[in-house]
């Protein structure tokens, strides 16, 4: 056994977090679950406390999640492990690739930018573009910039006549306006997971279920699927240039193409484990102990 201390960031009581701070005090025999909500920075002493202790102290830290919902506070917490890691912490993943995964524009930049497969998107702070957008779309769905897992989203009918109302007033709250078309999704989506690029496996759910959900038990929701090699490669690739320690890829099969809808490195362990029999936080844990010395 190591006696390495190794803290997981989660939230108390989920069955991801749990699982996976229970791997690691298998490992170690320290076990500890930080909530970012009460982690207080003093940059004057150079301290990131919870609970009395300083987490500066710890050997390493693996992110399983930053909040119970995705907001602005997502990416200010993580700034906060980003000191950890100017303190010598090892943080799986990188702080700052979470950080560019998370801002929504910054992360479909990435993939298109990379050539991945999306949904029509456009991005503007004029309200006649994206009322003409959403006229061109039909349907339209304007995103938060922090992701939020289709959470908070606002979807305007190009041909309502409330649209012009409805857009002015997201502008007046976000003034850069993510607009995507909705789309016609299939019956089931398909969810493929990553290890440091690792392919680990595959679920398939249906097409309104959200991320959270996977915190539930699999069976009803999601099933195993067995992914083509090339719905493999592209979640690969779609995955590759946030470097994540883990990683889940959302794709969709429309029209005869494969899109990318998601890439997420906060997805549920529980689909995973249940699913497709990958006992994920085992797996994570063992990355995680590889790479510190001891």
């Amino acid at each position: 056994m190591s006696y390495l201390k190794i803290g997981v960031v989660g939230i108390p009581g989920r069955w991801s977090t749990e699982a996976l701070a229970d791997a690691v005090a298998a490992r170690t025999g320290f076990r500890l679950v930080v909530e970012m909500g009460l982690v207080t920075l003093d940059l004057q002493r150079g301290a990131i406390l919870y609970r009395g202790m300083d987490l500066a102290g710890l050997d390493g830290l693996i992110v399983k999640t930053v909040s119970e919902t995705n907001s602005s506070a997502v990416l200010d917490r993580l700034q906060i492990l980003r000191f950890a890691t100017a303190r010598g912490v090892k943080v799986w993943s990188d702080p700052e690739a979470l950080v560019r995964l998370i801002d929504r524009l910054a992360s479909t930049v990435t993939l298109a930018g990379a050539g991945i497969p999306l949904p029509p998107t456009r991005v503007t702070e004029d309200p006649e573009v994206a009322l003409d957008t959403a006229e061109e779309f039909g349907t339209a769905l304007i995103k938060p910039l922090v992701s939020s897992h289709n959470r908070q989203r606002e979807e305007i009918n190009g041909a309502s006549l409330r649209a012009v109302t409805r857009i002015a007033g997201t502008a007046a709250n976000h003034p850069i306006m993510f607009v995507q078309k909705k789309l016609a999704l299939p019956e089931r989506k398909l969810n493929l997971s990553f290890l440091d690029g690792d392919f680990l496996g595959c679920y398939s759910c249906d097409a309104s279920v959200v991320s959270s959900d996977a915190e539930l038990p699999s069976q009803g929701i999601f099933e195993p699927h067995e992914p083509s090699p090339d719905q493999v490669e592209l979640a690969r690739r779609a995955q590759a240039p946030f470097g994540l320690t883990f990683a889940t890829v959302e794709i969709a099969q429309l029209a005869g193409e494969t899109l990318v809808l998601d890439v997420s490195p906060f997805d549920s362990f529980r689909a995973l484990t249940e699913c497709c029999g990958v006992d994920i936080s085992a797996r994570l844990a063992d990355h995680v102990l590889s790479r510190l010395p001891g």
